[in-house]
């Protein structure tokens, strides 16, 4: 671990450079692949050569490959073998999305970073007892791929647990049995009576399940906080979803002071940043040697159809840019939805400031704008309402409640029943995104979605009263926060 930090402070201090190094060796090693035989990488391409020839990818426009990968082509994108794809919702043909996992970007990002968290843990707290217990940790499911039953589709957390080497697997609980079931509340009831006999010392996972799994032992076990189980827990790794709502619930769940939290930013698609100083919450530090090379591209420019992509040397502080990757999985020049922002320059830190769209992810659901009109219109459909315009928001965990989604929906023409269209709502939006389907399974995670009927004019009276009447000015449908939606209730009177 040691040996590895001299390592992290090598690309600190030499950015660039590890970055270009990066650069052609990604070009190199998949010069030879249908993709790098189409857009000239036997040429030696310049980073600028790459950005001039090579277009820049939403997942739609990769699909063709990656379908081609799925039915059992290879050396496309990458030109290792490809038996495993990280599942994943947010695209806008489908109802997930399907992200190839090399055996290298498991290797030398996802692993890499797995280590590097606990590497950057320990060098900030030297006296800690995090490995003389149990790490638990809650990962998905994975199953075949329909395309080609020889390789598997998953959540990335479960393509990453069924590969973990075997010393790493005795170092973690649950048994990767029922770390990978599929039913949540039966996975959920047999963590809670496994985990509890263990000296669990740190967890790593999404805030959203975590809390789920935390409360749902204090109920078996009829004990006030975390402690009473496990007295020695020590480490929390989150990701997926911003903490900040969470943050108090946990130190209510888990008060003790030397409860550490540590933020990591990873996706289906990498590993890209850790927490590196416990002060800066929310900031992470950009992992520069995970195999991956980085662009950034303005957030003014994100959905125009050549915008100006800057490479690191390039970015300023304070400013939004929609995050680009090149990987070892061969998705190239890829637009990943993900908006980050500069904290620092030296080294490279970032945050994680949104998405390139509008979008609902409090709980790990990505409900994205399309699958929100979606829902609606088949909801409207079915009752034979109309609409005039709504906005839908988070409603956070309080004390031991579901979170959920509030939708205020003004109607031109109320739908025949309320209830029904509530249903069709959340049905649709099951049916459409999988991630939102996972958590709504039987109250788990997600309630039932609260829909509230605002009058006549609601959402006019709440553009004025921001000073956006008329022009271009709309209202967000999906926002990650309450913003916006507590204002609109407050302007309207609503409760």
């Amino acid at each position: 671990m040691k040996k590895r930090i001299h390592q992290i402070d090598l690309f600190r201090k030499y950015p660039h450079e590890v970055q270009n190094e990066l650069f052609s060796h990604l070009i190199n090693t998949a010069k030879g692949t249908e993709w790098g035989q189409k857009f000239g990488y036997a040429d030696k391409l310049s980073v600028r050569e790459f950005q001039e020839r090579v277009p820049i990818s939403a997942y739609e426009d990769l699909y063709p490959y990656i379908e081609r990968v799925m039915k059992g082509e290879q050396n496309l994108l990458w030109p290792s073998k490809v038996e495993w794809f990280a599942k994943s919702s947010g695209t806008t043909n489908a109802r997930s999305k399907f992200i190839p996992v090399t055996p290298e970007a498991l290797e030398e990002c996802h692993y890499k970073g797995g280590k590097d968290m606990l590497s950057i843990y320990a060098n900030n707290y030297p006296e800690t007892k995090v490995f003389s217990g149990k790490a638990l940790s809650i990962g998905g499911s994975h199953h075949p791929n329909d395309f080609n039953s020889n390789t598997r589709c998953g959540d990335v957390s479960a393509v990453i647990m069924q590969n973990l080497p075997i010393w790493a697997e005795v170092m973690r609980t649950p048994p990767l049995k029922v770390a990978l079931m599929d039913k949540w509340e039966e996975k959920i009831e047999k963590m809670v009576e496994i985990c509890a006999k263990e000296n669990v010392t740190s967890i790593s996972g999404v805030p959203t399940w975590t809390y789920v799994l935390l409360n749902r032992m204090l109920e078996t076990y009829g004990k006030q906080d975390i402690t009473e189980i496990w007295p020695n827990l020590e480490l929390f790794v989150h990701g997926a979803v911003a903490f900040g709502p969470y943050r108090e619930l946990f130190r209510q769940l888990i008060p003790s002071e030397k409860m550490k939290y540590l933020e990591v930013y990873n996706a289906s698609e990498g590993f890209f940043g850790i927490q590196d100083e416990p002060g800066l919450l929310d900031e992470m530090l950009l992992m520069l040697d995970y195999g991956v090379f980085y662009e950034f591209i303005p957030i003014e420019q994100a959905e125009e159809e050549h915008p100006q992509a800057l490479t690191l040397d390039q970015v300023e502080l304070g400013r939004n840019y929609a995050l680009l990757i090149s990987t070892n999985a061969g998705l190239w020049r890829y637009k990943i939805g993900d908006t980050v922002k500069f904290t620092s320059l030296s080294p490279y830190r970032i945050k994680i400031s949104g998405r390139t769209k509008h979008f609902i992810n409090a709980f790990g659901e990505e409900v994205v704008v399309e699958n929100a009109e979606t829902a609606i219109t088949k909801a409207c459909a079915a009752t034979g309402a109309t609409i005039t315009n709504f906005t839908a928001a988070p409603v956070y965990f309080e004390g031991k409640s579901r979170g959920g989604h509030q939708w205020v929906i003004e109607f031109s023409r109320q739908p025949s029943s309320l209830e029904t269209f509530t249903r069709v709502l959340d049905q649709t939006l099951r049916e459409v995104n999988s991630d939102y389907d996972a958590k709504r399974q039987k109250d788990l995670a997600l309630q039932a979605p609260l829909v509230t009927v605002a009058p006549h004019g609601a959402f006019l009276n709440w553009l004025e009263y921001k000073g956006k009447l008329g022009g271009q000015h709309k209202v967000p449908r999906l926002a990650n926060n309450r913003e916006y939606l507590e204002e609109i209730l407050q302007v309207n009177q609503l409760s």
